[in-house]
Parts: C-alpha cells; sequence; structure tokens
C-alpha cells in the first residue's frame, strides 16, 4: 500500500474541499489512489443525499445572473436543511457556481435543466455532490427561470440583502434604447414586488379561480343586502382586490402618490416612448 503521506492528504483535499480526515480515510481505503479517493468522496455525497432525502430544505439562497448584454437574466434557489450551512463558505461558492449555470442551461425553466449544465468543465449535479459532501445536509435546486428579451426592453431584477428572497422582471419598450432612468424604474419595480408581492401584473393575469373566489366571498358578505345594490358592492370590493394585487395598480412603494403602472408610464415618457410589464417572477426561501 503506497504511503500516505500529510502532503498526499492536503493535495487530495485542495482538489476536494473535504476535511483532513475524510481525504486521510478515502486515500486508505483507496491504497493512495487519488482519482479514486475522489470518486470514494463523491459517492459520500451521494449517499447523504439519498439517506437525507426525505428532509425538508427550507433554508437557503436565492442567486441572480445577468448577461453582459443585459439581454437575459435568471433567478434560482439552492436549498438546504439549516441557515447555517446556508451561510457556509462551501454552500455560498456552490450557489455562486449555480449562478453560472443559470445562463449556460439548455432549457429557460425548471431545476433540472440545470443539473447537467457543464460549468468549468463539470456537471454541476457534480459541484452538488461534492457540496453534500462537505455540508452533510441534503442540497437541492428548488427554482429557477430564465427570461430573454427577443426585441427591445429591460429586465430587473434585485436579490434582498438576506439572499433568501429574489425578483426578475422582464419590461417591453417601444425604443431598442433603454434610458438610465427607465432601467432604474426596472429594478425599483422588482424591488417593489419583493415588499409587496403581488399576484398577478394587471387583472388579466390573475387566475380566474382566484378572481371566482373572491367573488363568492364577496358575495357572501352582502347577501343581505337589498338585491338591486348586491352587484354593485360586489364589484366595488373586486375592484379593491384588483387594486391591492395586480402589480400596475398597486400603490409604487417608491412614491406612493403614484401607481405602479403610472411610474413606468412616466419613466418610458422621459425616455421618449411607452413601456409595459410583460411578466415577473418571485422567488422565496423559508
Amino acid at each position: 500500500m503506497a504511503e500516505i503521506t500529510a502532503g498526499l492528504v492536503m493535495k487530495l483535499r485542495k482538489m476536494s474541499g473535504q476535511g483532513m480526515m475524510d481525504c486521510k480515510k478515502a486515500l486508505q481505503e483507496t491504497g493512495g489512489d487519488m482519482d479514486e479517493a475522489m470518486a470514494l468522496l463523491r459517492k459520500k455525497g451521494l449517499a447523504t443525499l439519498e439517506k437525507r432525502a426525505g428532509r425538508a430544505t427550507s433554508e437557503g439562497r436565492v442567486v441572480c445572473r445577468r448577461s453582459d448584454d443585459g439581454k437575459a437574466a435568471a433567478l434560482a434557489t439552492l436549498c438546504c436543511e439549516t441557515d447555517f450551512v446556508s451561510k457556509n463558505d462551501d454552500f455560498v461558492a456552490t450557489a455562486d457556481i449555480l449562478a453560472q449555470c443559470t445562463l449556460l442551461a439548455d432549457a429557460d425553466e425548471g431545476a433540472g435543466a440545470l443539473m447537467e449544465t457543464v460549468y468549468d468543465g463539470r456537471k454541476f449535479s457534480e459541484y452538488l455532490t461534492d457540496a453534500v459532501s462537505k455540508t452533510g445536509e441534503k442540497t437541492e435546486v428548488g427554482d429557477f427561470v430564465r427570461y430573454k428579451l427577443n426585441g427591445s426592453g429591460v429586465i430587473g431584477s434585485y436579490v434582498h440583502f438576506n439572499n433568501k428572497l429574489g425578483v426578475m422582471v422582464q419590461i417591453a419598450t417601444s425604443a431598442d434604447e433603454v434610458s438610465c432612468a427607465l432601467a432604474q424604474v426596472a429594478t425599483d419595480i422588482a424591488m417593489h414586488i419583493t415588499a409587496i408581492n403581488p399576484a398577478g401584473v394587471d387583472r388579466d393575469s390573475i387566475d380566474p379561480a382566484v378572481i371566482a373566489r373572491e367573488r363568492a366571498i364577496a358575495a357572501e358578505q352582502v347577501k343581505n343586502k337589498p338585491a338591486n345594490i348586491i352587484d354593485k358592492i360586489i364589484e366595488g370590493k373586486l375592484g379593491k382586490f384588483f387594486k391591492e394585487n395586480c402589480l400596475v395598480d398597486q400603490p409604487f412603494v417608491k412614491d406612493d402618490t403614484k401607481t405602479v403602472g403610472q411610474a413606468l408610464a412616466e419613466a418610458a415618457k422621459a425616455a421618449g416612448g411607452q413601456a409595459k410589464i410583460k411578466r415577473f417572477v418571485r422567488m422565496e426561501i423559508g
């Protein structure tokens, strides 16, 4: 059997990121074969994933990455079991690799699209297995969505300082060139969505089942009112619901004297054009 020197253990530790004792044990079990020892450490990570498959992953980090030209942006979550591990250097490094993979993945959504994505010569699933080996916790990709601009527009994004909440919002514009002011409003709208959590962009984007439920609740509340005013009251209640839950109708958090829709329209007009919010995604961990 090859001698397991301290230098050999240190070399494996640098390659794998594992603890000294784990590296020494892996080398001892593989007769000092570095490649076999690396494979053994990865198997340890897979075994941990299998063992902890039923564990809840309610902690983690939201990551966001934008392309250099601003034409694409992606949002994803890397989830683990405890807040302690979510702040671990190895976990944070894996989350950063995940962010890189979001712009490289073959598909624009779904956690599965990221697992086979190759970054720096390795699949993300391999990085994930290594992270599990190091932390001892179940770790998995929660959500993944990527937006791409097919025409003129801007993508606003924001990740809250606690790294547990993030938003992307796509805005179509009438001009190819997006002013700094309009880009800033897009970011501000992403921050607004983070704080207020609207149900949809506008009335047409609200789930019809949700509207039907709200209508039924309103009808139950006014069933004892005079018949000739019931419909008017119900519509009034629905109007209030839309104002509270539709992004474009909500009072803007940066200036509640105007709605989000009005704030966007003013910024677009100042830039010499028009703008419309197409869609948004909000991801929260915990």
